[in-house]
């Protein structure tokens, strides 16, 4: 399998000539999902959702499916009768023929005052990749490659590092990076990298790796 990062939160997954694209959001570059044989969404947010591009994905390719939970299922799921799937926890799928396991329910907590919307994270192929979403889920089952929000209005750095330590992944990829300056990010790499106690790695946007 290929990973390769986009901007922010957004990956692409190749595997025997198919993608998977998760989370291309306006954070993320205007071609972050072309070409996507799927896509899947963690939740509404627009720096993971941006409705517009994702439409013209879709347009593009009438082969094109999504699966995403019902908040975002809603916003676009007329338009395109049979081709967009509403999931949540628990539940299993294949997309572009990758295995895929839902876990989790809710958005972390930004600030007690403001409500929490739906937010799932995605096992990818019985553990290779996990991309958490917006929200620290640990799914219960052996993960090879987490995909770690690194710095979010919703976390803070002690929370990333007891979260990779409770996942236990073989490696950590940083997502979720564009507030993350480049002055910081040293501090991040150090500190991840030596109190996670997984290897922790970070990719430039359209950098690639081999999992």
């Amino acid at each position: 399998m290929k990973l390769t990062k986009m901007s922010h939160a957004c990956v692409r997954l190749e595997k025997a000539g198919r993608t998977l694209v998760i989370d291309p959001g306006g954070f993320s570059e205007q071609d972050a999902a072309a070409g996507a044989d799927a896509v899947l969404v963690t939740h509404e947010h627009p720096d993971h959702f941006d409705e517009g591009r994702l439409r013209a994905v879709l347009e593009a390719d009438p082969a094109t499916e999504v699966w995403t939970l019902k908040s975002v299922a809603d916003q676009i799921a007329a338009a395109f009768p049979g081709r967009v799937h509403t999931v949540g926890h628990g539940d299993t799928f294949t997309a572009a023929g990758f295995d895929v396991q839902v876990h989790g329910e809710l958005h972390a907590v930004i600030h007690p005052d403001i409500p929490r919307i739906t937010n799932v994270g995605y096992l990818v192929d019985d553990g290779k990749v996990f991309h958490p979403g917006d929200a620290l889920t640990v799914p219960g089952r052996p993960v090879e490659t987490l995909l770690l929000p690194v710095m979010a209005p919703w976390n803070k750095i002690s929370e990333v590092i007891d979260y990779v330590r409770e996942v236990r992944p073989r490696r950590a990829y940083d997502v979720h990076d564009a507030l993350l300056t480049d002055l910081a990010r040293p501090i991040y790499d150090r500190q991840i990298g030596a109190l996670g106690g997984s290897e922790h790695l970070r990719l430039a946007p359209r950098e690639s790796a081999e999992l």
